[in-house]
């Protein structure tokens, strides 16, 4: 009997092995139908990736026994695709579990390029440590598919335009993947996106939000009854966060005791708003962990607002907003483990098109993860359940049993190369972009000099008049787009400049 059972069990387990394999080839199928130009390379590069576990460099992806081709076909793979983003999000998208409501966390991450005077649109970015970085930053949309762990599933991951910032780039990525999804998510957001400005641009998403809020922020409750002088109040009490004479009388409180982290006191304040978005009511929720596990553990207490339909329980929902961290062990893991940032690319659309090939990674690895067998180094620990970067470990095996849709290379001869002294002209240069915000506009602005795409200037004249500043501006350009833009761009180095 034990024996049948055995022999029961192990073909269960060969079944469920093959299952997996089958969906994650159905999948890399779907995935290599959708790369269009230059597929055959770039999807010969993502099986490099995911089975070289450390490199020197770059360029050393080459050398890869997966990767048929020279070595210059990794660069000339990324200048040459044209990778449909809306396509591919849609293929991750199907994957999302919607039985319950799908979690989602937001973020972004920034890609220092500091020495790259060639790159395009190279923006200024501001630690927590006081010191001012110069590269890219890129933002991220994920699916948190479990309960706990570090997997973080990237649904968008795209650039911060110079004419965009985080926080309009995440409600548009927002706007795009509710769309796809058939249930309304909960999206999770750190305190860079708890302010007005998020939540107004949000306001026509369906989706639920969970923000967490600096804790010298202020709210507003709702205004008494109307007097019958003047314009009727927008606003009520004001809140202080870190004011607790200003806390109101607490809606709902309850404590509960979590094995990590220990006693823990929620309380709840209902019906507050931004002074900026009076027509978007929040729950405004406070944890404070008042008995921490072990010793010298300290926390300071979390600030964080819902916004939605149908809230949770109370002692889940802050509980959820932790999940959110999963994002940061995923920028993590893109980073040293995808060698998201260590390619020196001096195009801007091939490192969009390099960071556009994270998230199919990644999503390749959660499909194989069932079926790969913990193989850990010998000073690594065994894990129950497998983490991306054990995955990655075990995946060249997987490899091995799946095999790869690309396409082998096919031989064209010789180039020609260049005629004799031929000479390439010096790369162009191009300024690091400041942003700004335009008060008259209500957008984001940059200096005339780094203008989009769009916006293909001839020469340029700027000069500046007297004390009262006047600008004369002659521009000779093809606007391809919204023509509006232009007068905007005219107005704004007129009346700032």
């Amino acid at each position: 009997m034990a024996l049948t059972a055995v022999k029961s069990m192990n073909i269960v387990c060969k079944s469920l092995t093959v299952m997996i394999l089958t969906q994650l080839e159905k999948f890399r199928q779907a995935l290599y139908d959708c790369l269009g130009l230059a597929k055959d390379a770039v999807f010969e590069l993502m099986d490099a990736v995911l089975t070289s576990p450390s490199i020197p460099s770059f360029v050393s992806l080459s050398q890869s026994p997966i990767f048929r081709r020279q070595w210059s076909s990794i660069y000339a793979a990324l200048h040459d695709s044209r990778l449909p983003r809306r396509k591919l999000m849609k293929l991750v998208v199907k994957e999302v579990a919607t039985d319950e409501q799908p979690f989602l966390a937001g973020d972004h991450s920034f890609w220092a390029r500091p020495e790259a005077k060639t790159l395009k649109e190279r923006t200024f970015h501001g630690d927590r440590g006081g010191s001012i970085g110069i590269g890219q930053s890129y933002s991220t949309l994920a699916w948190i598919p479990e309960a706990d762990g570090s997997w973080a599933l990237p649904l968008k991951h795209e650039r911060i335009t110079s004419f965009e910032t985080p926080t309009t780039k995440a409600a548009f990525q927002l706007k795009l993947v509710t769309r796809e999804l058939g249930k309304r998510p909960l999206a999770a957001y750190d305190r860079g996106y708890g302010n007005a400005k998020f939540v107004q641009a949000t306001e026509k998403i369906d989706a639920d939000l969970l923000l967490r809020l600096a804790s010298n922020r202020c709210v507003w409750g709702i205004p008494g009854a109307y007097k019958g002088r003047g314009a009727p109040c927008k606003h009520g009490h004001k809140f202080k966060l870190n004011d607790p004479e200003t806390w109101p009388e607490v809606t709902e409180t309850l404590e509960v005791e979590d094995p990590k982290v220990g006693r823990v006191k929620v309380m709840r304040w209902s019906g507050f708003h931004f002074l900026q978005s009076p027509n978007r009511a929040m729950e405004i929720i406070r944890v404070e962990v008042i008995q921490p596990v072990g010793r010298n553990r300290k926390f300071q207490p979390i600030w964080l607002a819902w916004l939605g339909q149908t809230m949770p329980p109370l002692e889940d929902l802050w509980q959820k907003y932790l999940r959110r961290f999963a994002l940061e062990h995923w920028y993590r893991f893109a980073k040293q483990r995808l060698y998201w940032t260590q390619p020196q690319l001096g195009s801007t659309q091939a490192a969009e098109r390099w960071s556009d090939l994270m998230p199919l990674l990644t999503w390749q690895l959660w499909l194989a993860r069932l079926a790969c067998i913990d193989s850990p180094l010998p000073w690594q620990s065994t894990q129950d359940k497998l983490s991306p970067g054990r995955v990655a470990q075990a995946f060249p095996l997987i490899f091995a049993a799946i095999g790869t849709p690309a396409q082998p290379p096919k031989t064209r001869g010789k180039s020609p190369g260049r005629a004799q002294g031929q000479q390439q002209p010096p790369r162009q240069r191009y300024p690091t972009v400041k942003k700004r915000v335009s008060k008259r506009l209500g957008e984001t602005m940059t200096k005339p000099d780094n203008l989009p795409p769009r916006v293909l200037l001839k020469h340029s004249q700027i000069s500046v008049v007297g004390a009262k500043k006047a600008v004369i501006l002659n521009y000779s350009c093809l606007l391809t787009e919204k023509p509006t833009f232009f007068a905007k761009v005219v107005r704004f180095c007129l009346g700032k400049m």
